[in-house]
């Protein structure tokens, strides 16, 4: 080798180790992404010291959009609301890759084995599977019901142990699981008649009961996941009876599962209430009044609060549970339009995104009060990666 060539060689060596003694290694545990919606953008943030590492864009439509983590909290995919999937490498703050699935969608899943993408989908309906690290298509359900070749819009759309996807059909009023431990050839199991217009789902952290909220009648649809042959049981059926419902101005969400003690708290639909479920028999055990529709109804990760808040014109609002004495003992007003709510791991903060203060605020649950405040553009969803170990995130 020339003497020129051992030198330059030299040189690019030294450059190279150079670089990785000054690049700083971290983990992922505490980062997180926020949603700009109008921007089409996302902020990583960081949960430790409260502050934006950096902004990605180019991510499409994302009024609706919601995140998932790979398993080792190192991408996000982000699910738009114009049937974009992208994943985003959260070390490196770029898009991994990008691909447009559907015409609209409305949110998606990560397998329990974390090889496997789930999107649910208005248009056209149906759910469709990709691979987690190429975003390869590997399944299409049409999720139709019945014999009807009319696809249904797909909500609720969550994982469950033994590598299955649990979804509601909206407008067939059925719930499908999806085994899928043969990718290519998902087994499915249908249940119909479960209920007027599911228009969300949950699963329970331990993932055996999977839940639908019911938009077309009063109550929720409850399915075993250990006993699936059981079928579809109804749960507060009818709990509006007697009473003129309100008009619902926002859909509220069952993705978030709050409970506390062996109860569950779950928004009731048009009305400014709290409804109380005892977890060992699924019947009402209290409702709790609130000061308007609730929209999230979220646990604080040790179960110790409650924090919900509202559809407008209460979405200035917030309110805080105390779950030993079922009373709200602190109303905020963090500004107008707080779209979300996501405690840190361990719940010593709670970051509520207000959309139309261009802010994300950080609370001390603790003491409610606000420690910090963050710019954003049109601020939505927030998503931490500790969801990536839990069922049902």
């Amino acid at each position: 080798m020339r003497p020129d060539s051992r030198l330059l060689l030299f040189l690019s060596l030294a450059g190279v180790l150079l670089v990785s003694a000054c690049a700083t290694p971290r983990g992922t545990g505490d980062l997180g992404i926020v949603i700009e919606r109008a921007a089409g953008s996302v902020q990583v943030v960081e949960t430790t010291t409260r502050t934006r590492l950096a902004r990605v864009s180019g991510l499409g439509d994302l009024s609706h959009a919601s995140v998932v983590y790979s398993r080792d909290a190192r991408y996000a995919y982000v699910f738009g609301r114009d049937g974009g999937l992208t994943k985003v490498d959260m070390l490196r703050r770029r898009i991994e890759k990008r691909i447009v699935q559907a015409g609209n969608a409305v949110g998606g899943a990560i397998s329990q084995d974390g090889r496997l993408i789930a999107v649910s989908n208005y248009d056209p309906g149906g759910v469709k599977i990709f691979t987690a690290d190429t975003l390869e298509l590997v399944a299409d359900i049409p999720a139709g019901s019945g014999d009807s070749a009319r696809r249904s819009k797909i909500v609720g759309l969550v994982d469950a142990p033994d590598r299955r996807f649990v979804f509601s059909l909206f407008d067939a009023g059925e719930i499908w699981v999806a085994d899928m431990r043969t990718p290519r050839q998902p087994r499915l199991q249908k249940f119909s008649n479960i209920g007027k217009l599911p228009y969300d789902g949950t699963v329970t952290p331990d993932g055996r009961y999977y839940i639908a909220g019911l938009f077309g009648e009063d109550g929720l649809a409850l399915l075993d996941l250990w006993q699936p042959d059981k079928g579809v049981r109804r749960v507060l059926d009818g709990y509006g009876r007697g009473q003129e419902p309100l008009p619902v101005f926002k859909m509220p969400h069952m993705d978030y599962w709050a409970q506390s003690g062996g109860l569950a708290y779950v928004p009731a639909v048009g009305r400014h209430e709290v409804l109380m479920i005892d977890q060992k028999n699924w019947t009402e055990t209290a409702r709790i009044a609130v000061a308007g529709q609730p929209v999230f109804v979220i646990a604080r990760p040790d179960g110790r609060q409650v924090w919900v808040n509202f559809a407008p014109p209460d979405n200035d609002t917030v309110q805080v549970i105390d779950t030993l004495t079922l009373k709200v003992i602190r109303t905020l007003k963090p500004g107008k339009a707080v779209l979300h709510m996501e405690f840190t791991p361990r719940g010593e903060n709670v970051w509520l995104s207000v959309r139309d203060e261009n802010r994300v605020d950080v609370y001390d649950t603790e003491t409610l009060e606000r420690v910090t405040s963050l710019l954003a553009d049109k601020p939505s969803g927030i998503f931490f990666t500790a969801r990536a170990q839990r069922i049902g995130q």
